[in-house]
């Protein structure tokens, strides 16, 4: 019975290889927008499944985390981001095991308000010593764009003040997003793969009570992007202090940033970290783990010519955790390697 189980757990860890690897060569050869997509998060280890929707109910918790970032402080129509996560994990008899999420994700920059409401789901299986999570996430994507409040100076060498490609009333639209990746959880670390806006939806923007007799539409997308995430948990020998290494990759294939991130805490209590965002910034982190409580701050420095117009970006970061009981019998319980 057991070779059995082994075998239809080997069969279906090969049919996930060439799934990912199917999903990266496909997406590699299609034609990308340019655009900032996701936020940047500097506390990503935090919020896994904002970038993964593998990354659920790795804990016997019902997990739930808020953030908001204020980035680039100064400079007017600056990113203004806001997002929230909600996942647990589902066990149905001593095998088949599950995770669910929610996701939530608002931003304003310049003209635009994006809003990305999306539903988890997560099939969890046990193999190379650790648990595989297959995730896909479809969602439900709006844009729209405060066109009543364009303004082009005179003189402008670039722009007609009646330039019709320039909308001058606020339009929206909406479209189906889809996004899937893997995780894989192992006692000292973790690693992920995925792939976010697979399918790149092309909104089509229209007029906000505008007359039926002429009906304009302006397009918008939103960029396809692709994650590796990496972290562990390093325990320091008699000592208090852990150690905790981040990674994260993404791309839009066209172009590669990473951001690398150390963390050191005391006593399962309080954090403190630094991170490096490749050409972009540092970071500085505070973080603190009270019960089951979760507040985390992060000051990102900004080493590009936008420090002459901007003092640094903000975030904060909460959460709240709560126990789930799935009985003493339950052999597949497989803890966060992250200080939750």
């Amino acid at each position: 019975m057991k070779q059995t189980y082994r075998h239809i757990e080997r069969h279906i860890f090969a049919r996930l290889l060439r799934i990912v690897s199917g999903i990266i060569l496909m997406v590699s050869f299609m034609p990308v927008a340019r655009a900032q997509g996701d936020a940047e998060f500097s506390q990503y280890w935090a919020m896994p499944s904002y970038y993964n929707p593998a990354a659920i109910g790795n804990t016997d918790y019902v997990r739930i985390r808020l953030a908001g970032k204020l980035q680039w402080v100064g400079i007017e129509r600056a990113p203004r981001t806001f997002a929230g996560t909600a996942d647990m994990p589902l066990q149905f008899g001593k095998k088949l095991r599950f995770g669910v999420g929610l996701l939530a994700n608002s931003e304003r920059i310049g003209l635009y308000q994006n809003l990305n409401v999306g539903l988890q789901l997560g099939y969890k299986f046990r193999a190379l010593k650790g648990e595989f999570t297959i995730g896909v996430q479809p969602a439900l994507y709006n844009t729209k764009f405060k066109g009543s409040d364009v303004y082009i100076p005179e003189g402008d060498d670039f722009h007609q003040p009646a330039d019709p490609e320039i909308p001058t009333t606020d339009i929206s639209g909406n479209a189906f997003d889809l996004s899937a990746g893997v995780q894989y959880n192992h006692k000292y670390f973790s690693v992920g793969l995925s792939c976010l806006h697979i399918l790149e939806p092309e909104v089509t923007l229209d007029s906000e009570g505008g007359s039926d007799k002429e009906t304009v539409e302006f397009m918008a997308t939103l960029p396809r992007q692709a994650y590796f995430t990496a972290d562990g948990n390093i325990p320091l020998r008699n000592s208090l202090i852990s150690l905790q290494p981040s990674l994260l990759v993404r791309t839009d294939f066209k172009s590669f940033s990473a951001e690398a991130t150390m963390r050191a805490t005391y006593n399962k209590f309080i954090s403190l970290g630094i991170g490096y965002r490749t050409s972009q910034a540092v970071t500085a982190m505070l973080s603190v783990e009270f019960k089951n409580f979760f507040l985390g701050y992060a000051y990102d420095y900004s080493f590009t010519g936008i420090s002459k117009a901007s003092s640094g970006s903000h975030e904060l970061m909460a959460g709240y955790r709560v126990k789930l009981n799935f009985g003493q019998k339950n052999k597949n319980k497989q803890r966060s390697i992250r200080i939750m």
